[in-house]
């Protein structure tokens, strides 16, 4: 990325948050306006998995396929806008993309100059792991690798780069390194282009999806809300923005939701940074543009995490509908019946009632609730037909109204999650630039052991203790918690997190006072018995939590209802607290639509 000035900011705008992400983004982004940059993101923990299988059935796949599409309608125009496009889609083959992207230039009449990043897959080194003797087949087994790989490329010269398992971030800020020529010592100026990269990585989520307070007038459309923009600074400072006419919004609050997704502690880890959360200024600069400011980092963590999935067996489930009175004793019997028709017992087997019933309800849906039967086995045979059969054997004799929710199926695999961490030293990175060169990219010279990463409650940025708060006084009404606070959750294998943001010193004074990690516990009962750590961060007005256990063996094996923890914060908002009569929320309620006349 030569010939730009560096005294102007890099403009990085994302197309993608996640494999299957809206196919028409590429387009909409390279027309929307002007960027130097386009990133995508398509990998998750889920989406390795599935890629591994991919692969198994050939081993020329194993990358986004999607990332193909995308290109071969818009390779052209990226090339004529002077776009670089730098994307992790490559997934467990980045050489494999890189060639079919050549391939494609060719049919095109096109010459991309095409570069790739690889060293991640360890597949071949899974044994050096510690993993569970019970966790089954790995099928996947990649280090997250940082930018410096992807910055090689590009002072190469490539058009495109695609990579492998880095981190989410890295995307963003690869090309920032490369464009402002920072070095590892670069560590502020890379902390903040991470944060920039973690707010934009997820797409939409930036600019008004999955956003709190989506109906309170703050999000001006938020049917089709446009993809976000990165405008990096040298300094690291950013601005987060979108195409001017799309959809959503950029506010403090989208921006701050999205900086507490999926993260643990002050201390975000990353190969090449450690970003200190708790040090970010996040500041409305203008209409749909939001200043990231203030971020410092620290020296690379000596290790690296390796995301480990792999294949443990087979599981089936079926879902029957009760309906009305006794409820409760349906269930009983369900359970009753059901395993006394199963000819072999799976190796884990569970019944979920969910009570989403109501009494003298005025639909039937209301008055009905959902007892759900999951098993897994090592045996496809065993949560296959014979699951299904039992299920359908007993519907003519079992509770009043048996009623399953639809057909029940064979099942199909399932894998796990499990993380493991290798020194950074012992984990290759290959920049393979645009005319083949191989060049091995050396891990940070000086790196620290992270240690848990836990920032102290009570004390700010510095270290220094926060205020003493004063005993809350005055009148109080029973209120939803969402009504005066914004949050977001999410998914790191079995772990989730919700992080709860305010919208004044005030208010988060008073969110900081009371949701105590034993409330959390009272609040949400399913958390009760298990490991939960809490953390503050006071520049950014939030508290973060983190509950280890919450989501089983991750989303690929399908523990809870909301695997991915996704709705998990919005039950936290919907429950129903004392708030205190001079809190109030960060965005107005909007008004109640004028009725029409009769």
């Amino acid at each position: 990325m030569t010939g730009r000035d560096v005294t102007a900011p890099l403009r990085v705008g994302n197309m993608s948050g996640f494999y299957g992400d809206r196919i028409s983004a590429m387009r909409e982004m390279l027309e929307g306006g002007e960027l130097d940059v386009l990133t995508g993101d398509y990998l998750a923990e889920l989406t390795m998995l599935i890629l591994g299988r991919d692969r198994m059935k050939s081993p020329d796949l194993g990358y986004a396929k999607t990332f193909l599409r995308q290109l071969e309608d818009c390779l052209g125009l990226a090339l004529e806008k002077n776009v670089t496009i730098v994307a992790n889609a490559g997934g467990l083959n980045p050489a494999a993309l890189a060639g079919a992207v050549r391939e494609l230039g060719t049919r095109l009449g096109l010459a991309p100059r095409v570069a790739h990043v690889e060293g991640d897959d360890l597949i071949a080194r899974v044994g050096e792991l510690a993993i569970p003797a019970d966790a089954g087949f790995p099928v996947t087994a990649n280090a997250y690798l940082g930018g410096f790989g992807i910055a090689r490329c590009l002072d190469a010269g490539a058009d495109i780069v695609v990579t492998g398992r880095v981190t989410d971030a890295s995307v963003i800020v690869g090309p920032a390194i490369s464009h402002f020529g920072w070095t590892r010592a670069d560590l502020d100026a890379m902390a903040g282009a991470t944060a920039a990269g973690h707010v934009i990585e997820c797409g939409t989520q930036a600019t008004g999806g999955n956003y709190s307070f989506f109906n309170r007038g703050e999000i001006s459309d938020p049917v089709t809300p446009g993809f976000p923009i990165a405008e990096i600074f040298a300094d690291g400072t950013s601005v987060i923005t979108k195409h001017a006419g799309t959809g959503g919004a950029v506010t403090v609050g989208t921006v701050t939701s999205q900086l507490l997704y999926e993260v643990t502690g002050a201390r975000y880890g990353g190969p090449d940074v450690v970003t200190r959360l708790d040090t970010a200024v996040v500041e409305q600069e203008g209409p749909d543009r939001v200043r990231i400011s203030g971020v410092r980092g620290e020296t690379a963590p000596t290790t690296t995490k390796v995301s480990v999935t792999c294949l443990a067996g087979f599981r089936n489930e079926l879902t029957f509908l009760l309906t009305g009175l006794d409820i409760e004793d349906k269930a009983a019997l369900v359970e009753r019946q059901f395993l006394a028709g199963l000819a072999t017992r799976p190796a884990e087997i569970d019944f979920r009632l969910q009570r989403t019933d109501h009494p003298d309800a005025d639909t039937q849906a209301a008055a009905t609730a959902m007892l759900t039967i999951v098993a897994w086995d090592p045996d496809k045979d065993v949560v296959g037909r014979a699951f299904s059969d039992a299920a359908v054997a007993m519907t003519l004799s079992s509770y009043p109204g048996a009623t399953p929710s639809a057909p029940p199926g064979r099942g199909g695999p399932y894998g796990v999650y499990i993380p493991a961490y290798l020194a950074q030293g012992e984990i290759p990175h290959v920049a393979v630039l645009p005319d083949g060169t191989r060049v091995d990219i050396a891990p940070p010279e000086t790196m620290v052991e992270m240690g848990d990463g836990h920032a102290s409650d009570g004390l700010d940025a510095d270290g220094a203790p926060l205020p003493a708060s004063a005993p809350w006084s005055g009148s109080s009404t029973r209120r939803p918690l969402g009504d005066v606070l914004g949050a977001r959750s999410g998914d790191k294998g079995g772990t989730a997190n919700i992080g709860l943001w305010a919208g004044d010193a005030e208010a988060y004074r008073w969110m900081r006072d009371t949701l105590t990690v034993d409330e959390l516990r009272r609040l949400l009962p399913e958390t009760a018995d298990l490991p939960i750590e809490r953390y503050e961060l006071p520049r950014l007005g939030a508290v973060n939590f983190v509950i280890d256990g919450l989501l089983g063996k991750g989303v690929a094996h399908g523990y809870r209802w909301d695997p991915q923890a996704k709705g998990l914060a919005e039950w936290l908002r919907s429950r129903v607290v004392d708030v205190p009569d001079t809190i109030t929320a960060p965005v107005p309620a909007a008004p109640a639509p004028a009725k029409e006349n009769a």
